[in-house]
């Protein structure tokens, strides 16, 4: 027994229904994350005006991770996210010697990048509250450091302001042109999807916990700018 001639058709209306209705599902997403992301925006103009309420470390110089073992003697109530820095151990050794209150600092350790320091490091930014942070990098890591915090975190509402740290020698990070580029596209793409979702890190450590027994077993290393023994902290 022969098909109905009209089924063709019927596959055909049926193939256009359902990407009419992608379209307005597809549609009706775009609206939702570009409100959203025009809301954190309109918000991250007023936290501009607030105090600072967070600290916020790009990983990269053992200087920013002194620097601010230093600074967080003076602000000991503001919270601070350490974003791939170096090994745990060097860290507890520099709020240690400042004799710097370390419960208030948490290790970010998921982070590869800068992309990756602000993906992981604004979720818990957005718990906390945070509407103002103090970024500490180096000169080295402008423009692209600022214009993706500004991009990345401004699309939840904070306010990124950048302090410089005074580097000796080449920190880690490098800048191009195209890294930059690159960067900044994605970051844009970021602002818009992370409206909807967002990662979690899964390996945040509290500063007062770090496993100081654990990592003498397994070796670490510090920079040496740091002047931290790795032997001392074991002994």
């Amino acid at each position: 027994m022969s098909k109905p001639q009209n089924t063709p058709r019927l596959i055909r209306q049926g193939a256009r229904r359902r990407v009419k209705i992608l379209l307005i599902a597809a549609c009706a997403l775009m609206l939702f994350m570009s409100l959203g992301l025009v809301n954190h925006l309109l918000i991250m103009r007023s936290s501009a005006r607030e105090p600072v309420d967070t600290f916020l470390v790009l990983g990269g110089s053992i200087r920013r991770e002194i620097y601010v073992s230093q600074l967080a003697t003076e602000y000991p109530q503001i919270p601070i996210i350490i974003s791939k820095g170096s090994d745990d151990p060097c860290i507890v050794k520099l709020f240690e010697r400042n004799k710097t209150p370390s419960q208030g600092v948490w290790l970010e350790k998921c982070a590869n990048s800068t992309f990756g320091n602000y993906m992981f490091s604004q979720p818990l930014l957005t718990q906390w509250g945070a509407r103002h942070v103090k970024i500490l990098t180096s000169d080295t890591h402008l423009p692209r450091a600022q214009w993706m915090a500004k991009i990345m975190l401004g699309a939840h509402g904070i306010w990124p302001e950048m302090e410089l740290v005074e580097e000796s020698g080449i920190p880690g990070n490098t800048e191009s042109l195209i890294k930059t580029i690159l960067d900044l596209s994605r970051a844009i793409l970021w602002a818009f999807f992370s409206q909807i979702w967002q990662p979690s890190c899964s390996d945040i450590v509290h500063l007062p916990e770090v496993d100081m027994a654990s990592w003498c077993v397994n070796g670490f290393t510090c920079e040496y700018q740091g002047g931290v023994d790795p032997e001392s902290l074991c002994n």
